[in-house]
């Protein structure tokens, strides 16, 4: 593990955050994965420590990648887990990006590994990404559920309690685990149309972005995404337009997804999820 970069407690004023995603279970269309990679391209951000990936990786399941590197020689890339640090354009704030492929072992270890590097960056805040495959519609805007354990932060931000029960994957132990640390947590959900599982959903990653935007307050250089969003929506478009069994599913998932946001269509509804946008953009996620 190299050596951790250090963070004055105190230097931004919300506090360092941190942002985290894990390709794999947690990934659907790797749209979580690509907003972190994003986000580390846009805001420069540097790595400052890595997991060692024989404590946490099977590698039959996730192989190592043999090939050239940049001096030509043969090398091995192993599967693991880095951390990088950024810094906010807009506040000034330090932010600790997380990107790795889902551990098969020691989840635990895992965690208490990733949160005491976090600690040692005066990280307050966990927010973790996530994707999965739902019964959505391309044609419609790509749903992102935030939840919290936080009542505070429920209450601040306006998300909602995370009532999910069932399997979990690394995302759902990383944010009990900093809960139980006394950390701020906040879990975006990206919902990726199960037909066009195969990454990568541009459209989801793009929806997720935009989510951290209000919660964060911080404005992102989406770049090409919106057009890559929209060449993605074309082409299931297209694919809809050749299968009349595709394009009959995807009319009834347009009239359940339309009928459920009829009662929120409001005028006075609209105005109140408004109010709410411009509340987090101003204040941001520990503002």
């Amino acid at each position: 593990m190299t050596e951790q970069a250090s963070t004055p407690a105190g230097q931004d004023e919300q506090g360092p955050i941190l942002l985290a995603a894990f390709e794999g279970w947690n990934d659907a269309g790797s749209a979580a994965s690509q907003a972190l990679e994003h986000l580390h391209e846009v805001w420069g951000a540097e790595q400052v420590d890595e997991l060692d990936p024989e404590e946490y990786h099977d590698f039959q399941v996730n192989r190592p990648v043999v090939g050239a590197g940049p001096d030509g020689r043969r090398e091995i890339t192993w599967p693991s887990t880095a951390v990088a640090v950024a810094t906010a354009p807009r506040s000034g704030r330090t932010v600790v990006l997380v990107h790795g492929i889902e551990p098969s072992m020691r989840w635990r270890r895992y965690s208490r590994e990733l949160l005491d590097i976090a600690d040692g960056l005066h990280v307050q805040t966990v927010v973790t990404l996530g994707a999965l495959l739902a019964d959505v519609p391309h044609t419609r805007p790509i749903p992102v559920t935030a939840t919290s354990e936080d009542a505070a932060v429920r209450e601040e931000l306006d998300v909602e309690s995370n009532s999910y029960e069932g399997p979990t994957g690394i995302v759902g132990v990383l944010q009990h685990e900093a809960a139980a640390r006394g950390l701020r947590t906040v879990s975006l959900w990206a919902a990726v149309p199960h037909y066009v599982a195969h990454p990568p959903s541009p459209k989801a990653t793009l929806a997720l972005l935009q989510r951290i935007e209000a919660l964060t307050g911080e404005s992102i250089p989406l770049g090409d995404l919106p057009e890559d969003a929209a060449a993605w929506q074309d082409g299931v478009d297209e694919l809809a337009g050749e299968d009349e069994e595709i394009a009959e599913y995807v009319r009834q998932l347009e009239e359940a997804k339309d009928t459920a946001d009829l009662p929120e269509a409001s005028g006075e509804a609209i105005a109140q999820e408004f109010e709410r946008y411009l509340r987090r953009r101003d204040k941001g996620v520990g503002g």
